[in-house]
């Protein structure tokens, strides 16, 4: 929905069983930071939640719908111009035949910009 849009998925590498690292750009032109906001653009939330689902059905290879979230915890602004590539740990904390939960944090640089630990439905 988001990937090759709003953001482009540079690398997912497995560095535990069950973690993976994964880094991602933003397109600083998109058409979402002219409104959000104008002269000062922020990612926002929701489309960050959004690339965190996104990327994990696919480091899962399932088709995945927000359940309930334990946490979201936004950390500090992602503003494109300054920060366009974000790093991500997703760590796959349990798994069932219907659920996945993932505990997520992205990062710009050294910066937690994001923490979220987050219940999926497998579909």
């Amino acid at each position: 929905m988001l990937k090759n849009n709003l953001y482009q998925l540079k690398s997912i590498k497995k560095s535990q069983e069950d973690v993976f690292d994964v880094q991602i750009s933003l397109d600083k032109n998109h058409a979402i930071f002219k409104g959000h906001f104008p002269g000062n653009p922020v990612l926002p939330g929701v489309c960050m939640v959004q690339i965190m689902k996104e990327i994990s059905a696919e480091i899962t290879d399932k088709e995945l719908q927000l359940k309930t979230s334990k946490s979201i915890k936004f950390l500090e602004l992602i503003n494109p111009n300054k920060n366009p590539n974000l790093r991500l740990n997703l760590k796959i904390t349990e798994k069932t035949n219907e659920n996945i939960i993932i505990k997520n944090t992205c990062y710009f640089q050294d910066t937690i910009a994001l923490r979220m630990q987050v219940n999926y439905k497998i579909l």
